[in-house]
């Protein structure tokens, strides 16, 4: 969309707008490098992993504990 401006104080106005969403931009974008590098350090990696196992053997130490306790209520029922 072509605008037609009819002073240098429009074109003025228009180009301070644009420098502050250029600087804004730039702005989110370091932001965002910022936490990328965060997430992707080694000490992040390792932690997020050392979390992953811990929720996985946490589920696997209930699933064999439901699995006991079935197996003991059926014991306990059958007699």
């Amino acid at each position: 969309m072509e605008r037609k401006y009819t002073s240098f104080n429009e074109i003025e106005k228009d180009l301070r707008a644009l420098k502050l969403k250029k600087d804004i931009d730039l702005v989110c974008l370091k932001s965002d490098y910022q936490s990328l590098l965060r997430n992707l350090s080694i000490s992040k990696l390792f932690s997020d992993s050392i979390a992953q196992l811990k929720e996985s053997i946490i589920n696997k130490q209930r699933s064999l504990l439901a699995l006991i306790g079935g197996f003991l209520l059926r014991r306990f029922f059958n007699r």
